[in-house]
């Protein structure tokens, strides 16, 4: 029976001394993990590096504060010099987000036109006049009070357009008149052709 209460006594004791140097253990390395090497942001990458005072704990033996490197007198003579430094900048507008535009040089004799530069023999290329409309005017589709519209024919195709209109893809109708209508080919350039009014 005596044995049972020596057993139970040493395993608390046991214990609680595990206990303690767990606790130990992690107070010695905490302050390794909570210390950072590298600096948290550029600001304080930038700023000048003061010495660190290290209080010591009141567990920990032999470790002393260190206030021999602290050096609190002001440097006048540097903060002279950087008073005096003054910024010259390249003629660039800081502010502005386009470059200035480049300077034109003023001519220095009178200019030569490009009509003095052209052969006299030279002659412009004649532009093709544009190709017949394949289309018939036949008749008129409106009734009156109706804006105007026209019966055109190609082929065996029958069109009925009014005017602002396209007819196949690329003939526009620019004005109907009472015996002809004004029609525009869209691919080539030039004035409007007329087609007349063809009977039958």
């Amino acid at each position: 029976m005596q044995l049972g209460l020596e057993n139970k006594k040493k395993t608390m004791w046991a214990a609680v001394l595990g206990g303690l140097a767990i606790l130990a253990v992690v107070f010695e390395f905490i302050p390794m993990l909570t210390e950072s090497t590298t600096p948290a942001s550029s600001a304080q990458a930038a700023a000048p590096t003061m010495p660190r005072v290290t209080a010591a704990r009141p567990g920990a033996k032999g470790k002393k504060a260190k206030t021999q490197d602290l050096d609190p007198t002001l440097k006048l003579d540097l903060l002279a010099s950087s008073e005096k430094t003054i910024y010259e900048g390249n003629g660039r507008n800081i502010f502005v987000a386009t470059a200035e535009p480049p300077k034109i040089e003023t001519p220095q004799g009178p200019g030569v036109t490009d009509g003095a530069k052209v052969d006299p023999g030279y002659q412009t290329p004649q532009v093709p006049p544009a190709p017949p409309i394949p289309l018939k005017f036949f008749g008129f589709a409106s009734h009156p009070g109706e804006p105007k519209k026209v019966f055109l024919q190609q082929g065996e195709d029958v069109f009925v357009a009014g005017e602002g209109e396209i007819v196949n893809r690329r003939y526009k109708v620019v004005h109907i008149g009472p015996n002809a209508v004004e029609m525009q080919d869209m691919v080539y350039s030039g004035p409007p052709q007329n087609l007349p009014l063809t009977p039958g």
